[in-house]
């Protein structure tokens, strides 16, 4: 038997399929490995890219986890070369809370999504 994140930790990412045809075109949620922080995660194929999918889905997400999960922050991090999602993380609201080292040993901006 294979135990996934929603079953373990109540919490994982969702598909993204386009209303028009259900085409597959991303994932987004909330994803925590062994010792990591929580974090909205997100990824969209590339010929979807730069519809606002990510931007819609990423909201959706986090207004998700403070009303049904009744979290008190949502975050999410990303790598220092990574432009377009840090691009995403302000343009959805993110503003960056902190600096963390992580454990694959890199540093990381921490941001944070207000309610």
């Amino acid at each position: 038997m294979r135990l996934g994140s929603w079953y373990l930790q109540g919490f994982g990412v969702w598909v993204i399929q386009l209303r028009s045809n259900k085409q597959l075109v991303g994932t987004c949620g909330f994803w925590q490995g062994l010792e990591w922080p929580t974090e909205l995660t997100w990824w969209i194929l590339p010929e979807y890219r730069g519809q606002g999918i990510a931007s819609e889905a990423s909201q959706a997400a986090i207004e998700y986890a403070y009303t049904h999960f009744k979290w008190d922050h949502v975050e999410t991090y990303m790598h220092d070369e990574n432009a377009a999602a840090r691009a995403l993380a302000e343009k959805i609201g993110g503003q960056k809370n902190r600096r963390l080292r992580f454990p694959d040993d890199l540093t990381r901006d921490v941001y944070r999504f207000s309610r």
